[in-house]
């Protein structure tokens, strides 16, 4: 097989396979790179040897059997043998599920997580969202601190786990989306700075030296990049990529990296048959970045809309801190117009940026299904100081209501793990850094980032205690009965709903008609025949529906259908679903 590396500033390098030294030559086509033939077996273990020095991981390694500091091994992908011939499964009307494989079980593991896979299937999700799966140091984390970006974290299962994961998705008819992030490595274990110009001085980010987008050297940066993100669409057999804050990109050139992955996967897409998609996660409320590549757009096909989770988690919980100041001051106005303008920060002064921010959504042209709503995720439940959901803040009829919206709004609906049972367990941040100052510092940071907001130091859960990360795995014990059993056969009875009502999927966002009442807190949402109300407040509501023959399909608490004046009795702190048909 041939071995290759990207080494441009190097004068020798070797190959170290199985204990042989095999010396590389110039590639003379393809400036800056090795290669060498060897003949070499699945599992056997590689390095290269730069200028003379120690024999380091291959950057675009596939497996990292003992982390990202060990030796590479190499990975037949055409030895597994796949259960499933997979059609594919597009974005419009899904139903999104994400998951962090180290703690959606106590196991921890691929296997583990696939024994579980029932239950999405009983609750009616369409696809799996993979929080990161590369490696990176030790054995329990987030995943975004990952590097070998075309590698699979060892303790997971490795490459073979990850794909009997997603044969096991598959069989239950369950696409898999996995988070990739591009705009920073994990500060521990990234030897992508041996190698080349992966990184450049010309922009800074959050996380220092930014990824090389636009500097010299930057072609074959984006080409790592760019063949990364292949890899999981067509040997892992992935359904669609979510790529985390890509805000964070620093790319100066005409053509972006962003249009070049869109273009590249619409054309894997179309030589595989099956469709593919990606999805950002963008903190500028910018609708081009999901307008097409020939409209002028970036071309991605869906993005997060935060702005709807912050207009929601304001209304439910009364919270006006940070980015939640500027939805505070109407809850209900602000919800109402994620509802139906999607963004709430649409050139509208931000007091939290101290700008205006965002640009207006045409909703004449943009399907519904270019955004993704939700009331909880990783980093919305994980960055509060406690980790704490909402369910350690509002009682179980509030969560009916916040899923009620997020599951018949117009939005691809998304699901954060356990919500779906109001999950008593927390979700805080974890670490397991092998290096003992990197530990201390992630330790100490955490610590400083909340000490100013009110929070002792010695309140915040350490993240390098294995205990931070074990009160985090979900407590399947809580499905037997309670308010958790009813609350689930909530959310599977929406999604059951969104699943055959087919103006739950209707993609015209101007056809959303929202009404709504600040001081009674209720909210009343029309999506063609079906009428949806909330009551956000602690007395009955009076809601004008706007339907007097309507029957009720679905209720959080017992109602009876609007009376000739057209308005329904909403018992506090509760939800309804009703059509006209």
């Amino acid at each position: 097989m041939l071995f290759e590396v990207w080494a441009p500033e190097k004068s020798h390098v070797t190959l170290e396979l199985a204990g042989r030294e095999l010396a590389m030559e110039r590639d003379l086509q393809r400036d800056g790179w090795w290669g060498v033939t060897a003949e070499a077996a699945g599992g056997e273990h590689y390095g290269f040897r730069l200028d003379g020095g120690p024999v380091l991981p291959d950057p675009r390694s596939r497996r990292q059997p003992a982390g990202p500091d060990g030796l590479s091994a190499v990975v037949a992908h055409d030895a597994y043998e796949w259960r499933e011939e997979w059609p594919g499964l597009g974005l419009p009307g899904a139903v999104l599920y994400e998951l962090h494989i180290g703690t959606y079980t106590p196991e921890g593991t691929f296997d583990a997580a696939a024994a579980r896979l029932d239950h999405l299937a009983a609750l009616g999700v369409t696809h799996v969202e993979l929080m990161p799966v590369c490696p990176f140091p030790g054995r329990h984390g987030w995943g975004y601190e990952g590097v070998s970006l075309w590698a699979v974290h060892e303790p997971y299962g490795g490459p073979e786990g990850l794909k009997r994961f997603v044969d096991a998705a598959h069989e239950r008819g369950l696409g898999v989306v996995l988070d990739v992030v591009h705009n920073h490595l994990g500060p521990s274990g990234n030897h992508l700075p041996s190698y080349g110009p992966y990184f450049t001085d010309t922009h800074h980010t959050p996380w220092g030296s930014a990824v090389n987008l636009d500097a010299p050297g930057s072609d074959e940066v984006r080409a790592y990049l760019l063949g990364s993100a292949l890899a999981w669409l067509r040997d892992y057999r992935i359904d669609g990529l979510r790529l985390d804050a890509v805000h964070a990109l620093a790319d100066g050139r005409a053509l972006t990296f962003l249009e070049e992955l869109s273009a590249a996967t619409d054309t894997l897409s179309a030589g595989l048959g099956r469709p593919l998609f990606l999805i950002a996660e963008s903190d500028l409320c910018d609708p081009r970045t999901t307008t097409p590549r020939e409209a002028g757009g970036l071309g991605l096909h869906a993005q997060w809309n935060d702005d709807f989770h912050h207009a929601l988690h304001t209304a439910l919980t009364g919270e006006s801190q940070g980015y939640y100041a500027d939805f505070a001051r109407e809850p209900m106005a602000a919800l109402a117009k994620t509802l139906t303008r999607v963004f709430f920060h649409d050139g509208t002064y931000s007091t939290f940026r101290g700008r205006t921010h965002g640009r207006p959504v045409h909703r004449a042209s943009t399907p519904a299904h270019r955004f993704v709503a939700f009331s909880q995720t990783h980093d919305q439940i994980g960055n509060r100081a406690l980790g704490d959901r909402l369910a350690a803040n509002v009682p179980p009829g509030l969560l009916a209501c916040a899923a009620t919206l997020v599951l018949t709004g117009p939005s691809v609906p998304m699901l954060f793990m356990g919500e779906e049972w109001g999950a008593g367990t927390p979700w805080q941040f974890f670490t397991d850094h092998t290096d003992p100052d990197l530990a201390e510092a992630v330790r100490n940071g955490r610590r400083r980032e909340f000490a100013g907001h009110g929070w002792a130091e010695a309140d915040i859960p350490d993240p390098q205690s294995p205990a931070t990360r074990d009160r985090s795995c979900l407590n399947w014990a809580e499905l037997d009965g309670g308010h958790h059993s009813r609350l689930l056969s909530w959310y599977r009875e929406l999604v059951a709903l969104r699943r055959t009502c087919p103006d739950l999927v209707d993609a015209d966002l101007a056809a959303v008609k929202v009404a709504y009442d600040e001081e009674a807190r209720w909210l009343a949402l029309r999506r063609g025949d079906l009428r949806i109300a909330v009551n956000l407040g602690d007395q009955e509501a009076r809601v004008p529906v706007d339907g007097r023959g309507s029957r009720v399909l679905a209720a959080w608490e017992p109602v009876r259908p609007p009376g000739p004046d057209g308005l329904l009795l909403l018992p506090p702190a509760s939800c309804a679903v009703l059509t006209d048909s």
